[in-house]
């Protein structure tokens, strides 16, 4: 069973901002993942732009064209 909830640390504890449907004393695995930081972000949105930049230009490489020109042969 996979349940998402969110939750807040504080003082080396998790708060859960709900309880969960679990028995007591039931053992779990625990996945942490943070909201990114106002850095993080904009790294990441400045990666994907140059990534989608560096895609474009090799897709729309003309030196393809001889390889679509074999394929409808």
């Amino acid at each position: 069973m996979t349940t998402t909830v969110e939750a807040i640390y504080e003082n080396g504890t998790l708060k859960l901002s709900a309880p969960l449907p679990l028995p007591e004393s039931a053992h779990v695995v625990v996945t942490i993942r943070s909201e990114p930081g106002p850095t993080e972000d904009s790294d990441r949105t400045a990666w994907l732009k140059l990534s989608e930049q560096t895609l474009a230009k090799a897709w729309e490489s003309p030196d393809d064209d001889v390889f679509n020109e074999l394929l409808q042969k």
